[in-house]
Order: C-alpha cells, then structure tokens, then sequence
C-alpha cells in the first residue's frame, strides 16, 4: 500500500513545475554601523549598549551613509558579473513593526547598487543595501524585549530570478554565496547566527501540453514566501515541503493563496503567519536624508579598481585544483571550503624542487597524505575551538619538509607506512629534519635490488609449495611471498621492487 502511495505522490510531482526564487540578507562586517558611528557588533552580549538616537530612530536624527558597507556589496557586485549602478538612492520602506520604532526602514527600490548577474548557474535580479532590525525576543511571562545593538547594522540583500526549479539547486547556490561573502571579507554569513537569512518564494505550475524548455519552465503559479530559513538544512526541507504543500492544494481542485509562511524546524512544516505585501503595500518613497550618489564619479567605487582588488574566487580556485592539481570534486571543496588549508597546500606545491616528478603526481601524493593523515593527526591535537588558530600554526609542518618527504615516497624510499610515521613525528616536532629520522627508525627502504634478489630466492627456496600455487594460477600467493620478504628484510625492503623481481623470477 506503501508503495502505491510513493508512486501516486510521484505521478502527482511529474504534471507540476515548482518554480523558486530567492531572497538573501547577509549582515555586513564593518567597524561602524550603516547610517551612524555606533559599532557594528551584533553578538554583544549586552543588550542596547552599541546604540544611539539614530539607532532608535528618535526624531530630528540624521543618517549618514557607510561607504565601507556600499563597497562591500559592489565587491559582490563585480564578482558575480553584476552591473554596477551609474545612479543610486535610497528609501524609505514604510512598515511597524516593535523592532524598527522609526515606522520604516531605509532600503533601496528603484535604483539599487548591482542590476543582474549570474552566481552558481542562478541568475540574480539585484543586490541592495539596507539597514538591519533591532532583535524582539519574548519571555515566558509574554513580555517582549527589544535588543537594539543590530539595529542599524549593515545588511546586503540579494534577489533572484525566479529560475530555481528544485532545492538542491537552491542550496547550492545559497552556499555559494555564503562562500563569496567569506571570500571577500565582506561578512561571516553564519546561518546560526541569523547573519545570513534565506527567504524562499516557491510556486508550482501545472504543466501544459506542447509547452517545452524555456517556455515550460518560465510558467508561474502563485508563490508563497517562506521566511527566515536559518541553516540549509531547512532552506532545502522547507521548499521541498512547500513544494508538496502546493502541489496537494492544486490536486483537490483548490487554490493556491499568495501569502507568507515560517518554518517550524521541530515539525518540519511551513506555517502561515500573514498574507502576503506587494511593494506598493511598503509605500516606498526616497529617503530625503541622504543625498543621491552619482557612483560613476567616485573613483574609489570604479569597477575596474573594484576587480583589482578581489581574491581568487570559491570558483575559479575550485576549477583550479581540479584541473591543475587533479583534485576530485570532493577534495577541491575542502580546499575551496578552508582558505587556509588552500594556500598551505599551494605553498606545499610551490615548494616542489624535484623536476623528474610531474606537478599532477606530486599534488596527488601531496593531496592523499594531507587530506588523511596531516588532518587528521592534527585535529587529535586541538584541545579547544579556541586555541584551533594557535595549534595549527605550533603543528604544521614546513612546506619544504613536505617536498622532501612526497620526494621520497616517489623515488620508493619511504611506504606509505614510513610516511604516515614521518607525519605523525613532524606534527609534534615540525622542524625536524626527515632523513635522519627515518633511517634512524629504518623506514628508509632498501632498493638494493641485486641484495633483494639474493633475499627473495631463499623466500622462494623455502616455500617451494606457495611458488607451485602461484605457478599454477594463484595470484594471491604472491602476495604471500611478498609479505614474507618484508618480514625476512624486516620491512626495510620495496614492496613495489618486491614483486617485480619476484615476477621477473617466478616467469
């Protein structure tokens, strides 16, 4: 019965195409706030101390415009291809609500700082600059606080098109984004913290016969928008759930209403919490305190001084270690995800002296040792998320040890075992000089061949029946007799020198 339920929910899913917007605020880390000198530290612990008549939206004040905050998001801008504007301003979006006194935010509407773009495949509409709410918390005798200090704090928001038709894609694009954030130094995008914001409108559309591509795909139904999402775990949960939500209307002949939804995380349901506003609703009108920005003639805002100054981005350093250091998609994301580790490993890479060693082999050795075994005994040694920074540093080893070190393993002086063993000593004592240490400890392997052959013919005198076996088509026995060298040379010997000669001998 089961299974007749999944292949009806899936036939009903087949007629449908969801389409999904998204809508994203990010918190600008900057020294001061958006439009006052009050500080921009949104995790004070104590609440309304970063505040000022300004921040409480006291009559008579004045706001005064962040320029650090409006070349942040024209960094973002630049980076995703977007048009930077020649004319901007700023509104006042008119709404009430406890956490913003003053009846209205100052925003951007008409004229917003980036125009269009395209950022993991998505394309965006804009990206705006306003300014964040105060935090209303309630207690459990029903009263309601009001924290000021991240009121007035800088905040980016970007829109896209309505062109996502599934979560994952959604999700990847959302973490993208978070990653450029980080990247440029524009914020911290923590999701936990409520300094990134994913909101998702979500429609479904039936599809219609002899409609196909484009035509198909740009049909849209009534969207409803599911406020607040705080992890991706939920942006994903909430529009497929959405997704369902809909599609379950429209199949019992009923409408889909436009309105606005939470996410309860709990029971993993989107929950109506009021209808949905239209821009008209917010009365939008210019803010007439501050003045219009003229940007093509602020040279500190020009487009090409902007580029000058970005970074690699998450996805040219991800196509990079892909295509030049022949990282699989999954390793290149652990690089792309930990700037630090990227530019460790590039020093490791720049530090390579020996020339009969191709850079793709050196990188894969390099790549297979750090990822495992320098991680990970690395990670044994942080005590505390606090002294993460500091342990690092105390335990890494000098990228021109590692040189020396994927040197002998490629030259087949060290198994991976030796390797692993050196690793582990060099975290503990980072400036230690390897040759001495392994030989010291006899890791260094024999490639003696001439005193292996002699070696290699008493294993096979001795065990005359496992060479029989093989002979006869038993290839694990090689294994065995390999084995036995290693222990008779007391695992000085080549494995890989091993079995050539005992291949060579046994024909």
């Amino acid at each position: 019965m089961e299974n007749t339920n999944e292949q009806n929910m899936s036939d009903s899913d087949a007629k449908y195409i969801p389409t999904i917007g998204l809508e994203i605020h990010a918190e600008l880390k900057t020294a001061s706030k958006m439009f006052c000198a009050c500080k921009n530290d949104p995790d004070e612990e104590k609440p309304n101390t970063n505040i000022c008549p300004i921040c409480l939206g006291h009559p008579g004040t004045l706001p005064v415009l962040n320029n650090e905050a409006i070349k942040k998001v024209l960094k973002i801008g630049v980076a995703v291809e977007g048009k930077i504007a020649d004319f901007t301003e700023w509104d006042r979006k008119q709404y009430f609500y406890p956490d913003i006194p003053k009846g209205y935010q100052i925003s951007q509407y008409a004229y917003p700082l980036v125009s269009g773009g395209k950022l993991a495949g998505v394309e965006i509409t804009r990206i705006h600059l306003e300014e964040d709410t105060a935090q209303s918390t309630h207690d459990a005798h029903e009263k309601s606080l009001i924290n000021f200090n991240r009121s007035g704090v800088p905040l980016m928001e970007l829109v896209t098109k309505p062109v996502i038709h599934d979560a994952k894609t959604a999700v990847r694009f959302a973490k993208e984004l978070q990653l450029l954030i980080r990247y440029l130094g524009a914020g911290e995008a923590n999701m936990e913290k409520g300094e990134m914001r994913v909101e998702a409108n979500v429609s479904v559309c039936k599809k219609e016969k002899g409609l196909k591509g484009a035509d198909a795909e740009n049909k849209l139904g009534t969207k409803t928008e599911v406020k607040n999402l705080n992890s991706f775990r939920a942006v994903e949960k909430a529009i497929d759930f959405e997704i369902k939500r809909q599609i379950d209307i429209l199949e019992r002949g009923e409408r889909v209403v436009q309105e606005t939804r939470g996410w309860d995380d709990k029971k993993e349901i989107t929950i109506l919490r009021r209808s949905k506003e239209s821009a008209h609703d917010y009365r939008y009108f210019p803010e007439p305190d501050i003045p219009k920005m003229k940007i093509s003639e602020m040279p500190e805002f020009g487009n090409d001084k902007l580029r000058r100054e970005l970074p690699e981005l998450p996805w040219v350093k991800r196509d990079r270690f892909m295509n030049d250091y022949g990282a699989t998609n999954k390793e290149a994301e652990v690089f792309v995800e930990n700037s630090r580790l990227a530019k460790y490993f590039d020093d490791i890479i720049n530090s390579k002296k020996d020339a009969k060693i191709e850079i793709k082999n050196y990188a894969r050795i390099a790549m297979n040792y750090l990822l495992s075994d320098y991680l990970g005994s690395i990670k044994k040694k942080i005590t505390s998320a606090k002294s993460d920074s500091d342990e690092y540093t105390r335990h890494q080893i000098p990228p021109i040890s590692w040189a020396e070190l994927i040197g002998m393993i490629s030259n087949g002086e060290l198994s991976s075992r030796g390797a692993k063993d050196i690793i582990s000593m060099l975290i503990d004592s980072p400036n230690e000089s390897i040759r001495p240490f392994a030989t010291s400890r006899g890791l260094i392997q024999k490639n003696d061949r001439e005193g292996l052959k002699k070696a290699i013919q008493d294993i096979i005198d001795a065990y005359s029946a496992v060479v029989n076996e093989y002979r006869s088509g038993k290839i694990a026995s090689l294994q065995f007799l390999i084995g036995q060298t290693m222990k008779a040379t007391k695992g000085s010997a080549n494995p890989a020198l091993i079995k050539e000669i005992l291949t060579e001998i046994l024909g």
